[in-house]
C-alpha cells in the first residue's frame, strides 16, 4: 500500500500529532508500505524510510515552533501525482488539509482524515484571525469531503457530530508499553526530585490550552513536591506561577521513561483534549491519574479505581483528590497497578492494524463510488 501523510505538525516540533505520525511511519515501515509526509516547516529530509517534503508556511504568533502551512492545493497536487498514493492520510487538518483534500479529490485519492486536536479552540486562543464558528466550518469542510473520519475518542466524535460531521469512527492513541512502564520507576531519581516528599507531576506541554497553571491549587500541599515535565510557550509564566516547582524542560527517551514511572500521582488539569496520550503514559508507567472530568481523558480515567476525575473548574476537589492520594499510599499502589492494568493492550502495532484497516475501508468505498 501506499500511503500519503498530510499532517499539520512533524519533526523537529513534538508534539502528540507528531508521535502518532511518527508511530504510523514505523508500522508502515516495518509491514513492508511506502509512505510520503507532506508538512509545513522545515523537516528531516528522510523518516521511517519516508521521503518528507517541508511545505511553504509561516510561523503561528504567539507559537512560532508551530509552523502554519500556505501551500496551495496545485502544490500538493503534484506532489501526490508524482508519489500515486492508494489513500491518502489527513493527520489532525486544518491549514494544510483544507487544500490537500481539494489534491486528493482531483486525484480520486481516498482520504482518511484524523480529528486529533482542539484545532477551533486552538486557532481561537492563539488569535488566528478566526473565530470558533469560521474554524469549524473549515473542519466540517475537510472531514465531510474526506471518505473516512477517524476520532480519539467517543467525547471527540460527539464534538465532530454537534458540528454536522457525521458517522465517524473511533481510533484511540497507542501506548509504548515497553517505554512507559512500572519497570522504569527510579528511586535515586525520586529522592533527588523529591527530598523524601510525595511527587506529584504534570507531563505535557506548556501552553496556555493545558491549564497548568490550575496546579497552583496544590501550593503548599502537604508532603509532596510539585514536578512538571515538558516544554512550551507557556513555561516562563508557570514558573512564576508554581514557585518552588520543579521543572524539567522536555525529556525524551529514556529520560522521559523514567521521569513518568517515578512520578506517584500524575496531574491533568487540561479540559480540551480530545484524548491524552500523557494520561495514559502514565497509567502505563503505574502512575494513578487525577484529571480533569472533560474532554477525552475523562474517558481514560476510570473514577475510583485507575484514578480520580473532578469537575472542570472545581479546583478545591481536585485538589481533595491529590491530597487522598498523596495520604494513602496503598492506595495510589493500587491504583497504578489498575491503570497500568486498564492500558497495557492498548499499543501501537495493535493501533495502527486497526488504522490498515480503515485504509482499506476508505479504498473500498472509493472504489464502490467509482463503480457506482
Amino acid at each position: 500500500m501506499r500511503v500519503a501523510i498530510v499532517t499539520e505538525s512533524f519533526l523537529p516540533h513534538v508534539n502528540g500529532v507528531t508521535n502518532s505520525v511518527l508511530r504510523v511511519l514505523e508500522h508502515l515501515r516495518r509491514h513492508g508500505h511506502q509512505a510520503l509526509v507532506l508538512t509545513p516547516g522545515y523537516p528531516p529530509q528522510r523518516c521511517e524510510g519516508a521521503r518528507v517534503v517541508g511545505l511553504p508556511s509561516v510561523p503561528m504568533p504567539g507559537y512560532p515552533q508551530v509552523r502554519l502551512s500556505v501551500a496551495t492545493a496545485r502544490a500538493i497536487t503534484k506532489e501526490l501525482k508524482a508519489f500515486q498514493p492508494d489513500v491518502v492520510h489527513l493527520a489532525s487538518p486544518f491549514t494544510v488539509g483544507g487544500p490537500a483534500v481539494r489534491a486528493a479529490a482531483r486525484l480520486d485519492v481516498p482520504v482518511v482524515a484524523v480529528y486529533q486536536t482542539d484545532v477551533a479552540g486552538f486557532a481561537t486562543r492563539y488569535g488566528l484571525g478566526v473565530t470558533g464558528d469560521v474554524a469549524w466550518r473549515r473542519i466540517r469542510n475537510i472531514h465531510t469531503r474526506s471518505t473516512l473520519t477517524l476520532a480519539p475518542s467517543q467525547s471527540a466524535a460527539d464534538d465532530l457530530g454537534r458540528h454536522g460531521v457525521h458517522d465517524v469512527r473511533l481510533w484511540p492513541r497507542g501506548v509504548d508499553t515497553s517505554a512507559f512502564s512500572p519497570a522504569h520507576r527510579d528511586g535515586g531519581l525520586h529522592r533527588r526530585l523529591g527530598r523524601g516528599s510525595v511527587l506529584v507531576g504534570y507531563v505535557g506541554r506548556l501552553a496556555a490550552e493545558k491549564q497548568v497553571e490550575d496546579l497552583a491549587a496544590l501550593r503548599a500541599l502537604p508532603g509532596t513536591q510539585l514536578v512538571v515535565i515538558g516544554d512550551g510557550p507557556a513555561r516562563g509564566d508557570l514558573e512564576r506561577a508554581l514557585p518552588g516547582a520543579v521543572f524539567t524542560g522536555l525529556l525524551t527517551g529514556r529520560s522521559l521513561s523514567r521521569a513518568v514511572a517515578t512520578l506517584d500521582v500524575a496531574v491533568q488539569p487540561g479540559p480540551h483534549e480530545t484524548f491524552c496520550q500523557a494520561a495514559q503514559e502514565a497509567m502505563a508507567s503505574g502512575v494513578p491519574v487525577v484529571a480533569v472530568g472533560a474532554g477525552g481523558v475523562r474517558e481514560l480515567v476510570d473514577n475510583s479505581r485507575t484514578g480520580w476525575l473532578y469537575p472542570p473548574g472545581e479546583l478545591d476537589v481536585m485538589r481533595t483528590a491529590v491530597a487522598d492520594l498523596v495520604g494513602d499510599p496503598a492506595k495510589r499502589r493500587a491504583m497504578g497497578a489498575a491503570a497500568h492494568e486498564a492500558v497495557r493492550s492498548r499499543t501501537w502495532p495493535v493501533v495502527c492494524e486497526s488504522l490498515l484497516r480503515y485504509y482499506e475501508d476508505a479504498i473500498s468505498c472509493a472504489a464502490d463510488r467509482v463503480a457506482r
